[in-house]
């Protein structure tokens, strides 16, 4: 086949966005254009009045910088056309799965299931009318599916790693866009160097070391956002207003029932909050849920109260925090001392790793660098701990943050300080 284009798309980040017949059939289903409906950054938006995004533009610009990708590494490599249109499709669904709200439908979902959204979105290559058009176009939709997560095995790993890891497409849209619709600065990165940088070593991703400098300030980039943006402690705040509630309403409206993939795709943000907010409480839970949701719709936020910076030796502290068992007895403890139910107490500690995770899922301990040129080229891992500001940043997110209603504050504050300054935590844990 030919990459030959039938139309183009004007993206506000990136200009042009040219698609070819088969993406356009792709995008054009009902399956995709459903991500016009879920915002990228979920609660964003109540902080960030610009970023109201979705996720249908997000895969449009992780297609179109995944094919930036593959033709900058076929000048190395001998990547087929063919190839680079599966590296493109694969990028155009790999969020295709994703639920109301974007990642805060996989917080509730964890407590519920084992399921994430790229298992779904392999489940919807597959068992809708995209595995057709996937098959009219000469591309296996069960390997397609496996390949929109970065899991096909059948291909050389730097495909996979194109679609998901520290150096993929998604990272590299998302940074942008993020950055561009919130107005925020720090994800502006020099994204077209990286990629002119990116090579193969023994069938991985590798940068030559030319461009070591532009991974590192994306890397460094993406960790500010982090702190800025993604965990900014207002718009935590509100997502954990709205997985609280969805949690708690799940039995009245069935949202972790995916065993009619139909009506899971009929799950959008505006459609599962007006569910929400129109509830008929018939429990205690319920009319918490009804609460809470009207509450995130007319920006009536819980107040973050105590926020800590968990260093490097507390990381202990933090893995066990981490666990349903122990947030569950510091929200007890909270609430007894401050005489509040547990109910409106909100411990959060982040779990996003601060350098992304490999394809395989692994956290990583280098990058593959390539020094020299033509017949002199060679190339070597190199450690993130020999690249100081990256290695100083690996791990997690490290804060924990407790959150309250308003009225509640004063109250909660001074429990939460009580707890978290006698040592007694820290004491379970050397025990």
């Amino acid at each position: 086949m030919s990459l030959k284009t039938v139309a183009e798309i004007r993206d506000p980040v990136h200009g042009y966005i040219k698609i070819t017949e088969a993406e356009r059939d792709v995008i054009d289903s009902p399956f995709v254009q459903r991500l016009r409906r879920i915002h990228q950054l979920a609660g964003a938006y109540l902080v960030y009045p610009g970023a109201v995004h979705t996720r249908f533009d997000h895969v449009m610009g992780a297609m179109h910088v995944a094919g930036q990708i593959a033709e900058a590494l076929s000048l190395w490599t001998d990547l087929s056309p063919d190839q680079i249109q599966e590296i493109r499709l694969a990028a155009l669904l790999h969020d295709v799965g994703h639920g109301p709200f974007s990642h805060m439908f996989e917080e509730v979902l964890a407590d519920k299931a084992t399921t994430t959204h790229e298992d779904i979105s392999q489940r919807i290559v597959v068992e809708t009318s995209i595995s057709d058009m996937l098959s009219k176009h000469g591309f296996s939709p069960k390997k397609m599916s496996a390949f929109s997560v970065g899991k096909q095995n059948s291909k050389p790993p730097f495909m996979n790693e194109i679609i998901a890891g520290g150096l993929s497409a998604d990272i590299m849209d998302y940074l942008l866009r993020d950055s561009y619709f919130t107005g925020v600065e720090y994800g502006k990165v020099d994204v077209q160097r990286v990629v002119d940088s990116l090579r193969v070593a023994e069938r991985h991703l590798a940068i030559d070391n030319a461009g070591l400098y532009a991974f590192e300030a994306m890397l460094l980039a993406r960790y500010e956002m982090f702190k800025a943006v993604y965990f900014h402690r207002t718009v935590r705040a509100a997502e954990l207003m709205l997985v609280k509630s969805m949690k708690l309403a799940d039995d009245a409206l069935h949202l972790t029932d995916l065993s009619d993939i139909d009506v899971y795709l009929e799950m959008t943000d505006e459609r599962i909050l007006h569910d929400l907010v129109s509830l008929d409480p018939e429990t205690t839970d319920q009319k918490e849920a009804k609460r809470l949701a009207v509450d995130f719709r007319d920006r009536r936020l819980v107040k973050c109260v105590f926020e800590q910076l968990l260093q490097r030796r507390d990381r202990v502290m933090e893995q066990l925090l981490e666990r349903s068992r122990m947030r569950d007895e510091v929200v007890l403890d909270i609430a007894e001392k401050s005489k509040v139910n547990k109910m409106h107490i909100y411990l959060d500690v982040p779990t996003t790793p601060s350098v992304p995770y490999t394809s395989a899922r692994e956290a990583p301990t280098s990058i593959k660098v390539i020094y020299g040129e033509g017949k002199k080229a060679h190339h070597r891992n190199v450690l993130l701990t020999e690249l100081p500001l990256v290695g100083s940043i690996a791990g997690f997110m490290d804060i924990l943050r407790i959150y309250t209603r308003a009225e509640n504050r004063a109250a909660v504050k001074r429990a939460t300080a009580r707890i978290f300054s006698d040592g007694s935590y820290m004491t379970k844990i050397s025990v």
